[in-house]
């Protein structure tokens, strides 16, 4: 496999330039379904990922939680086998399948041995689970049981209310500010998840990644056999388009954690956003390169006033967050909350210096081979790829594309999308003589 002997050359310190990315091959299948597919014989596996445009932003405001239960039980009963024979099938081949979701998308993916005695058994299993689902109504009492018992549960750990007021103060009523609670849940039917299934998983909206050993022949057939007997679907696969400006405020929580936990962010970039390379090289200085980054220098390192501090962006189908987050004893909170703001600003006004750019190059094209050295990794890049209609040429692109940003550009791209006094601040275990709501 190319990667594997791209990360060899590399630790035997042959030239950079010799390295070579999977070669992506991609077609639509009679269904209607994009396929992005690479072959690789060199173990007998074969990995196998189907997502479609059916992630928690395309809830109904009034019944948040139907997606990710939707895509919960996509395996959990289908035509011809319950819940039980479907885990016993896949254990007694050796295979793996489970559902994954998020904002934007949703589906299915499967790792199963490429000899056709096990592969077809698997393939057969995951084609009934996205084409003839049954969501048994006990199933989903158990589920919502499972759910809103978690729910609960988050409603009293700190990160978990700040994420939550977090996402509200950076995007209000927006899908991507949405957190589902447990009223929300217990209103959910199955007549819910089967309507969300047909609106959505739809063929012509499946982006089908496959990654191992088959040949493009064997490809095709399986994507057609995926996808063929899909409902019609037709639903927009286009969340609405996110306020990036928002207005400065700040949202002190009591709680009795012994530590603060800060939240600090605002609307950031898109996945195929032009300034997506400056501002990606750029975080990684700010707070994305762990103990080379600045926030952690001036907090951690130079201060102890946190064991970790970040920053990242969250690139989606629209803007998703730019983040910056920290935990800190209560008592120094104020003081960290002013130290991060103020290591923000100083780095937005003045950029990077031509030193830390080329740390941060190394870092990333160094390392980055690590991010593909895997199948499973590989076809989280496909069905990326696929979803967010990125060039095929994006791995072999990166590399040289992170290498072209220049300082110029890392300021000028933080100057022009971020703003320090434009920022959505929470902070949950708040010092107790600082616990009302600023405005």
């Amino acid at each position: 496999m190319r990667t594997k002997f791209a990360i060899l050359l590399l630790l035997c310190g042959c030239a950079a330039d010799v390295y070579a990315s999977p070669r992506i091959q991609h077609w639509q299948s009679p269904s209607g379904a994009q396929v992005y597919f690479v072959e690789d014989h060199d173990l007998p596996m074969l990995d196998v990922a189907v997502d479609f445009a059916a992630g928690s932003g395309f809830d109904d405001a009034q019944k948040k939680g139907v997606a990710g239960l939707t895509n919960g039980l996509l395996n959990l009963g289908v035509e011809g086998m319950n819940e039980d024979d479907i885990a016993r099938k896949l254990a007694d081949i050796g295979a793996q399948m489970g559902g994954h979701s998020d904002t934007d998308r949703s589906g299915l993916s499967l790792r199963t041995l490429s000899n056709a005695a096990e592969r077809d058994v698997a393939l057969d299993i995951m084609a009934r689970a996205l084409q003839h689902p049954l969501f048994p109504d006990a199933v989903l009492a158990r589920e919502k049981t499972r759910l809103i018992s978690a729910l609960k549960e988050a409603e009293t750990k700190p990160e978990s209310i700040a994420g939550k007021a977090f996402g509200k103060a950076v995007f209000g009523a927006h899908p991507y500010g949405w957190a589902q609670d447990v009223a929300d849940v217990e209103k959910i039917q199955r007549a819910d998840l089967e309507s969300f299934y047909r609106t959505y998983f739809g063929a012509a909206a499946a982006i089908v990644a496959l990654m191992g050993d088959i040949t493009r022949a064997q490809a095709e057939q399986i994507a057609q056999q995926l996808t063929a007997n899909l409902p019609a679907g037709g639903a927009p696969t286009h969340i609405a388009a996110v306020t990036e400006s928002i207005p400065a405020s700040e949202q002190r929580i009591a709680h009795p954690a012994t530590q603060s936990h800060i939240l600090i962010g605002a609307p950031g970039i898109a996945r195929n956003d032009p300034d997506y390379f400056p501002l990606y090289v750029g975080n990684y200085i700010l707070g994305g390169g762990g103990f080379v980054s600045r926030l952690m220098h001036e907090i951690r390192e130079q201060r102890g006033m946190a064991y970790s501090v970040y920053s990242y962006f969250m690139p989606m189908q629209q803007p998703g967050a730019f983040q910056i987050g920290l935990q800190t004893k209560k008592e120094q909170a104020d003081e960290a909350l002013r130290l991060t703001r103020a290591t923000l600003r100083e780095f937005v006004d003045k950029g990077v210096t031509r030193k830390e750019l080329k740390a941060a190059k190394d870092n990333i094209i160094g390392g980055f081979p690590l991010r593909i050295d895997s199948n499973k990794k590989i076809l989280d890049y496909l069905a990326v790829i696929g979803f967010y209609h990125l060039p095929l040429s994006y791995l072999d692109d990166f590399s040289a594309k992170v290498d072209k940003v220049t300082v110029e550009q890392i300021r000028d791209a933080f100057k022009r999308r971020i703003h320090p006094d434009a920022m959505a601040t929470v902070m949950v275990g708040a010092p107790e003589e600082k616990v009302e709501l600023k405005k």
